[in-house]
């Protein structure tokens, strides 16, 4: 006596019969799906903007530089500010891998108005700077509109506005009508910078040259800040002998940075929060999973009539688990491409509105899918197993 062997199912036949199920009920498959696709969009979204964020701050770096070192005057043993020497740029400027020095010198009574009207007390946190005239070169500062100091303006009552300076000031444009009070003194507007990623101080500072702040201000001379480019791979060594270069008699005093440094902790900072969000990102990707799990069953529960009539019809076990495990499978992808797509779209406009080159790298496509197949197999398994066990006579019996 022969017996019946069951048909095999194809890949496109499981693929058939599993989206067949999902056909049937078009609104429940979307509330289902919407879950993973948040998870996915979440986790894409969060590592796109932040390797697009990534990209744009090493692209600033490798312009900017991360060669600049700086040396501040510090304080004293006494909690005293310190003074640098007089001789601080030139000596600095002696070291050997040294290619570039510049400085500014804070103008301690100066204090910065737009008139003459302004109260005392509302200063708007803006400095006055004598700056070298090389500042810019040194330190890799844009000039927006206007021009910077040279040799002849340093002498003369010009003044050059940092970014956020100009406009807390109300200065658009640099123009012979553009007075601003520095001191008791009215210097004209000349230029304006573009913000400076390496040397934030200067942004909300007012810059005159070091002759005509000596001359009107009773500048003392004494630079506040050093700035020095180095050699690329001389820049460790610098920075070991740049304190005890600038002030001899005492380097404790000299506080010696890369300013580079504060980008890149930046960086970190961002890396870690990105982490966070890729943890929340997860947790919506699971609660997305459980409730496909939840719809796998309540589909289960549903179509008992139409599993004892496949069985009845010679359906195997085996086949009647693929079929709801195809479903789920196929259930948590849709999710996943609409997430993927989702956070993609998210990246490329906030890398746009940031001005960023949008990034978003393969792997977070790849793997936000490959998630997404891992949740459906889990989220299937049990309702998969289910339907596999329920017996023809027991699953045509169901009311």
């Amino acid at each position: 006596m022969s017996t019946l062997t069951p048909r095999r199912l194809g890949a496109g036949d499981r693929l058939r019969v599993g989206a067949a199920g999902l056909r049937t009920r078009p609104m429940r498959v979307f509330l289902s799906s919407l879950g993973i696709a948040i998870g996915i969009a979440a986790m894409v979204a969060v590592v796109g903007i932040s390797s697009s964020s990534r990209a744009d701050l090493d692209a600033q770096l490798d312009a900017l530089g991360t060669n600049l070192l700086s040396a501040q005057n510090g304080t004293t043993m006494m909690g005293e500010q310190a003074v640098l020497p007089l001789s601080a740029e030139a000596m600095v400027g002696r070291i050997a891998p040294v290619t570039d020095v510049s400085a500014i010198g804070v103008v301690p009574d100066a204090k910065v108005y737009r008139s003459d009207k302004i109260p005392a007390a509302e200063t708007k946190g803006i400095a006055a700077y004598a700056a070298r005239t090389d500042l810019l070169e040194t330190t890799s500062t844009e000039l927006a509109r206007g021009t910077w100091l040279n040799d002849s303006t340093a002498q003369y009552p010009a003044v050059v506005l940092g970014s956020a300076a100009a406009e807390r000031l109300g200065v658009s444009s640099p123009s012979p009508e553009a007075q601003i009070l520095v001191g008791e003194r009215w210097f004209t507007v000349v230029g304006i910078l573009e913000p400076s990623p390496l040397v934030p101080e200067i942004d909300s500072g007012a810059l005159i040259g070091w002759p005509v702040a000596q001359e009107v201000l009773d500048f003392d001379g004494h630079p506040t800040t050093l700035y020095a480019r180095a050699a690329p791979d001389q820049v460790e060594s610098v920075q070991a002998v740049l304190g005890a270069t600038a002030n001899p008699e005492a380097p404790g005093e000299v506080d010696v940075a890369q300013p580079s440094d504060a980008l890149e902790a930046q960086q970190a900072a961002d890396q870690a929060f990105t982490a966070l969000l890729l943890g929340i990102g997860a947790v919506a990707l699971i609660v997305g999973g459980v409730g496909v799990a939840n719809t796998m069953v309540i589909s289960v529960l549903e179509r008992r009539a139409e599993i004892g009539l496949r069985r009845s019809l010679g359906a195997t076990r085996g086949q009647i688990r693929s079929q709801f495990l195809t479903e789920s499978l196929l259930l948590s992808l849709l999710g996943g491409l609409a997430g993927a797509a989702i956070g993609g779209a998210v990246t490329l406009a906030y890398a746009l509105m940031q001005g960023w080159a949008p990034v978003v790298p393969p792997w977070a496509l790849g793997g936000g899918l490959g998630a997404t197949l891992v949740v459906g197999c889990i989220a299937g398994l049990y309702p998969a197993a289910r339907a596999a066990r329920l017996s023809p006579t027991e699953a045509l019996a169901t009311p």
